[in-house]
């Protein structure tokens, strides 16, 4: 690996106030859905039922292919912030995904739902296309990404009569883990995340189209990044403006008209995928539909007269892998068996309201954090091991280009 100085450098802000905008709302689903253990026992109760309904129905979906995106984003500009400097940072940029997806395999034993090890993963694939300049060119890929190819070769298959393609996916029936319900057992619950917890995410991720998904928003994330949308933001208005327009008025359309369009393609008791995978399609189009409103909403507001509010996400957006681990270590117990057990006894009302409290509170600590530090704990440790220094400047007060 070419050796590389760190250096502390500006940051965009309104960057990172998305990012922690996306991780709120990934806390915000965690935390209804009591860190997977919801799907052991749906709630039956209208009130609580509509609780769930409505946090899934905005964030679900939609705040992970947000932090997809941002990743992109980061990709470029770690990417393009040493090549300006002549250096090529192409093989640290490789050691820094595998320490991201080692993190993400020590987590993914607390908690089988991590994340972490499936960017690290994906992040490889963008490598290749950072050499490609036409935007032109990565767009048109991106989009070939998000229209989910493999679940319409499946489709195709499955018309064919192929029994592979005929066949629902393990993740569709696969029940919640004895261990995590019942079994008190610290070691149980990670012998099953590392044996069964692994097998069942990737399972899903390919499955349900997300890792194309990803994919796809980082590719759009680097072009993003390229044209400097973060950097220059008085240059987008109008770019951010249309997006909204036009993500909304296809977001309502496809709210509306699904069930109209998941019966555009013929099922049978023999043949019964096409239309499955057709439905999985569709809503992911309108997670990436409203994921758009989402996003050039918030930019929207945070480049005028939102700012000032927004901008309380930045610190939390800067620290966004501290933050998603620490969120994980403190209410896997509180749910798990082995812990306080509280996934049969907490209402999804109290768990919305929880998540409200406890993610404030990380929005306060953050801000304190920074005041003494230049990068989270992990965020540090992360860096640090990148440059295979322990020299990355972490006190503010010490702050210095090495």
């Amino acid at each position: 690996m070419t050796t590389t100085k760190p250096s502390f450098v500006p940051r965009m802000e309104g960057l990172d106030a998305l990012r922690g905008f996306a991780l709120m709302g990934l806390f915000f689903v965690h935390m209804p859905e009591l860190y997977e253990l919801y799907w052991a026992h749906p709630v039956a109760d209208p009130v609580q039922l509509m609780w769930h309904d409505t946090i899934f129905t905005i964030f679900a979906g939609k705040s992970f292919a947000l932090l997809a995106l941002c990743f992109g984003v980061s990709f470029f500009i770690i990417m393009d912030r040493t090549g300006k400097r002549g250096v090529d940072f192409t093989g640290r940029f490789v050691w820094r995904l595998v320490l991201l997806g080692v993190i993400g395999v020590l987590h993914g034993l607390w908690y089988r739902g991590d994340v972490l090890e499936v960017l690290a993963l994906m992040g490889l694939f963008l490598i290749p296309f950072y050499r490609l300049r036409s935007n032109a060119i990565i767009l048109i890929l991106a989009t070939f990404f998000l229209l989910q190819p493999l679940m319409i070769v499946q489709m195709i298959s499955a018309y064919n009569g192929a029994t592979w393609a005929n066949t629902p996916p393990d993740y569709w029936t696969a029940p919640t883990p004895d261990a995590y319900l019942t079994g008190k057992s610290l070691i149980e619950t990670i012998r099953i995340n590392w044996v069964d917890g692994h097998p069942f995410k990737w399972d899903f991720m390919l499955k349900a189209g997300r890792l194309s998904q990803i994919l796809g928003l980082s590719l759009i994330g680097m072009v993003l990044g390229r044209i400097d949308f973060f950097g220059q933001p008085e240059k987008f208005r109008t770019l951010r403006l249309t997006a909204l327009t036009i993500a909304a008025a296809v977001t309502v359309g496809l709210w509306l008209g699904k069930p109209s369009l998941v019966t555009l393609v013929p099922r049978s008791d023999a043949v019964f995928m096409p239309r499955s995978l057709w439905d999985s399609m569709l809503s992911g189009w309108f997670d990436l539909s409203l994921m758009t409103v989402l996003m050039m909403g918030f930019l929207s507001l945070y480049y005028s007269f939102g700012h000032k509010v927004l901008n309380l996400l930045a610190p939390v957006g800067r620290m966004t892998l501290t933050l998603y681990v620490g969120q994980s270590l403190i209410f896997v117990p509180v749910f798990y068996s082995f812990g306080l057990g509280m996934h049969a006894t907490m209402v999804q009302s109290t768990a919305v309201l929880i998540a409200i409290v406890v993610f404030a509170l990380q929005v306060v600590f953050a801000h304190l954090w920074f005041k003494a530090f230049l990068y989270g704990p992990l965020e540090w440790l992360w860096r640090a091991g990148t440059y295979l220094t322990l020299k990355v400047p972490f006190i503010r007060s010490a702050q210095t280009s090495l």
